[in-house]
């Protein structure tokens, strides 16, 4: 009679989570609004700037890093923890972005891509003129894009 372990399941599901062979990892991220752009925080410690890759792709924002470790010649190990990595985050931006003015920087192992909102995108004023006296109205906050995070 076979018996059930969850725990085997448990070990062999994180096996798969964080074994850095089996593919890349998700970056920790944050992201938020300020004003008229949007603002991408993600954590990726120990990465070379020059490895990060930034595409944008119709309205798809790709995010891809490598950590590399190197090993001297020579070197013996006491412990190694941390290892070399694939990280990959998308974004679908949905639509009011201007995907040409998309920036990034990396700093102290964070890295900040700024996400503009588009002109057309932004709320504006129209006037209303009902029997020669106008009125203006503006566009409420909830027609604004909203990056979706997939």
């Amino acid at each position: 009679m076979a018996t059930y372990d969850p725990f085997r399941d448990i070990d062999r599901f994180a096996s798969t989570l964080f074994d850095p062979r089996r593919g890349p990892r998700r970056m920790p991220m944050d992201l938020y609004r300020d004003g008229d752009h949007y603002v991408l925080t993600a954590d990726l410690p120990g990465i070379d700037p020059g490895s990060v890759d930034i595409d944008v792709d119709g309205q798809l924002l790709t995010i891809r890093a490598e950590r590399t470790l190197s090993s001297g010649d020579g070197v013996k190990w006491i412990t190694r923890e941390r290892e070399a990595a694939s990280f990959l985050r998308q974004l679908n931006l949905g639509q009011g972005i201007d995907t040409e003015a998309i920036a990034a920087s990396y700093s102290n192992g964070v890295l900040s891509v700024t996400i503009p909102v588009s002109e057309k995108a932004k709320p504006r004023k129209i006037e209303v003129v009902a029997d020669g006296s106008p009125s203006t109205i503006t566009a409420s906050e909830s027609d604004q894009p909203q990056p979706i995070d997939q």
